[in-house]
């Protein structure tokens, strides 16, 4: 199982853009000469967070890493053109080496639609068709009839879909023979599971050549104790929850909301080094999943412990969770 980062690259008052595209290179680099396999970069378009373009961000991060995959998480495809998206990524893929993958979405803020001209009603019906278009230029390298340049270094380019919690993109991703890639965020973990059965049951049913795909994504912490990691996390934590509940329509969450995700049932990976390779197994343990990904950078965490927390899951959780894992693998 392959173990990454996703960050939205959270832009706190009072935290300079500048200053935080600087500690975005950082985390990366840390990621990368830690022997993490995956880096994911979120697109939004709102001011407390920093990246409206994902491909531009992977492609300095691309400069400075030599060995991890760099991927959005998502690129909202349904509000942008798919051949400035693929043009974009292959100058990734030529910049890093053949690194790059899209994770492509419809993208669960609202903001790019009325920015780029888009009428909300069309969500769904935008992502299809685009990702339909984006499909074909990675299959034939045209977009009406025209050939779309510069070609990426991996053919095919990787396209994942990312689904959080919808029965007909687990199946659209399944019948287009995409991985998957599955957001869990809140809830309880294993009511997860009926989506990723879907997804290979859709898959098995189509007949593809090769397994299904899957990855997992968790918000997660890491610090040398759980006092430690809540005091490092979850004031950020539950302020940024709240302002998106709030958006949303979602009641308060408090402390005992944030207990309850970091307990055993619940996807919130946060605690010592140890707490959270056990919760990360667990995850394999239900899902199987060939990827996982911790969102760690969240809120108003402070940089300093935001490097802590990479370090320690390079250097402590993922060692323990391949173990674990290798283990399971060969019983």
């Amino acid at each position: 199982m392959d173990l990454g980062l996703v960050t939205f690259a959270d832009l706190p008052r009072g935290v300079a853009p500048r200053r935080r595209m600087l500690d975005l290179l950082e985390e990366a680099k840390l990621a990368d000469e830690l022997g993490l396999q995956v880096f994911a970069v979120g697109e939004h378009h709102r001011s407390d967070y920093l990246v409206s373009s994902p491909a531009t961000a992977l492609a300095a991060i691309a400069a400075v890493t030599e060995q991890i995959r760099l991927s959005s998480a998502v690129t909202v495809l349904s509000s942008d053109d798919p051949v400035r998206v693929f043009q974009q990524f292959a100058h990734v893929d030529l910049i890093s080496g053949g690194r790059a993958e899209i994770m492509a979405g419809r993208g669960s803020f609202i903001e790019s639609f009325p920015l780029f001209g888009y009428d909300l009603k069309d969500y769904d019906e935008l992502f299809e068709q685009k990702l339909g278009e984006l499909l074909e230029i990675r299959r034939t390298g045209l977009a009406r009839g025209r050939g779309v340049y510069p070609a990426p270094v991996q053919d095919p380019l990787p396209v994942w879909v990312a689904v959080g919690g919808s029965p007909e993109s687990v199946v659209r991703a399944a019948r287009l023979e995409l991985p998957l890639a599955l957001a869990i965020i809140g809830g309880q973990t294993a009511r997860f599971l009926p989506f990723v059965d879907l997804y290979r049951r859709v898959w098995a049913e189509a007949g593809h050549e090769g397994g299904p795909r899957v990855a997992i994504n968790t918000h997660a912490f890491i610090a040398d104790s759980r006092k430690a990691a809540d005091r490092a996390f979850a004031r950020g934590y539950l302020e940024v929850m709240n302002r998106v509940g709030r958006e949303r329509g979602w009641p308060p969450s408090g402390r005992a909301e944030y207990d309850a995700l970091a307990a055993p049932s619940g996807p919130l990976a946060i605690g010592s080094p140890e707490e959270v390779a056990e919760k990360i197994v667990r995850v394999h343990e239900l899902f199987r999943p060939e990827r996982y990904l911790a969102h760690i950078s969240i809120g108003a965490v402070e940089h300093r412990d935001v490097m802590r927390a990479i370090e320690l899951f390079g250097t402590e959780v993922a060692p323990s969770v391949r173990s674990a894992v290798a283990v399971a693998g060969s019983s």
